[in-house]
């Protein structure tokens, strides 16, 4: 058997992530994909069996890469506030700089492509958020809500944001993101 071809597999998850950008996930084909990657489709089907199989491959991959820029720098000894502004940063700048891996993974997240098991799988990546969130809770620190709805709150303001910037062609500076961070963290406070 021959062995996995990692720069046309990088070919393949690019060529996918820009034709998400453009046309959504429902709208991609292998056949485009392939196109875009400058390979034949067969190409394509040697290294993913479907569709559903190279999204729910390019999903981990995302969300792999994402949780490790995310928790960057997080030391779960410093103060709630810290570790939380610590990983809201990280989020943004993730986002900022990897935009069409994030349009991607809101896209698939909660669409009928990824499996159950590679949500759980890539659940169990973001525990340090949620072991966090729930500190923050039991300490008196932050609202005593639901922990997924407060993170909706915190990941929706970074995702707003992300998205005005990119498509107004702004550029967000250190202060307004001080700023953004400082209105998430007023929303969430006790």
């Amino acid at each position: 058997m021959k062995p996995r071809d990692e720069t046309k597999i990088d070919a393949i998850f690019k060529a996918t992530l820009q034709l998400v950008h453009e046309k959504g996930v429902a709208g991609i084909t292998i056949s485009g994909i392939a196109k875009i990657a400058g390979l034949a489709t067969g190409t394509v089907y040697v290294y993913f069996k479907s569709k559903d199989d190279l999204i729910n491959e390019l999903f981990v991959s995302c969300r792999k890469a994402s949780a490790k820029v995310y928790f960057k720098d997080y030391d779960p000894a410093l103060s709630f506030k810290t570790g939380f502004k610590t990983i809201w940063m990280n989020l943004l700048t993730y986002r900022l700089e990897k935009f069409d891996e994030a349009i991607f993974m809101d896209q698939c997240y909660h669409s009928p492509y990824i499996t159950e098991s590679t949500k759980e799988m890539t659940r169990k990546l973001f525990k340090p958020l949620y072991k966090l969130m729930d500190m923050g809770k039991e300490k008196g620190l932050i609202k005593d809500a639901d922990t997924l709805l407060l993170l909706t709150f915190m990941v929706g303001s970074i995702n707003e944001a992300v998205k005005h910037t990119h498509y107004s062609k702004m550029k967000l500076t250190p202060d307004t993101a001080e700023r953004l961070f400082e209105m998430c963290w007023d929303g969430i406070k006790k």
